[in-house]
């Protein structure tokens, strides 16, 4: 189950760039990627809304998503993670989650959404591309 193999606490920090709330790359992934991503490069082929989930639901419907991005041989979603408007404290509860899983999924990169797309509560993310079948 998808539950058991992402952690919670598993710490995302030190694989961000500048700003953690911003930012990531996976190593070896070079800085145009990001430039490139920021600036809208690839175009957001779909999105995942996490508004009203719990944690465990929110882990499990970002699972799901990226599988089914991967099966749709998609290379750019959103995720939308919200502001945390709606949480006790008014702290984005889930923000820090979603970088975390993202990271162990395996994604090449993330970075926070431009306001036309969510701004602070949405991530752009890059997915790896699929493999092209070799042809003879």
């Amino acid at each position: 189950m998808l539950r058991e193999s992402l952690s919670d606490l598993f710490e995302v920090d030190h694989y961000l760039e500048d700003d953690p709330a911003l930012n990531y790359s996976a190593p070896g992934v070079g800085p145009d990627v990001m430039k490139k991503l920021r600036k809208g490069h690839w175009q957001v082929q779909d999105e995942l809304d996490l508004h009203g989930m719990n944690r465990d639901q929110a882990r499990d419907a970002l699972g799901a998503f990226l599988t089914r991005a991967g099966q749709r041989n998609h290379r750019c979603v959103c995720v939308i993670h919200g502001r945390g408007f709606g949480s006790r404290g008014q702290e984005p509860v889930l923000k820090s989650m979603v970088h975390s899983w993202l990271v162990q999924k395996g994604v090449v990169a993330f970075c926070q959404a431009r306001s036309n797309e969510g701004g602070e509560g949405a991530l752009i993310v890059l997915l790896r591309a699929a493999l092209q079948p070799q042809r003879y």
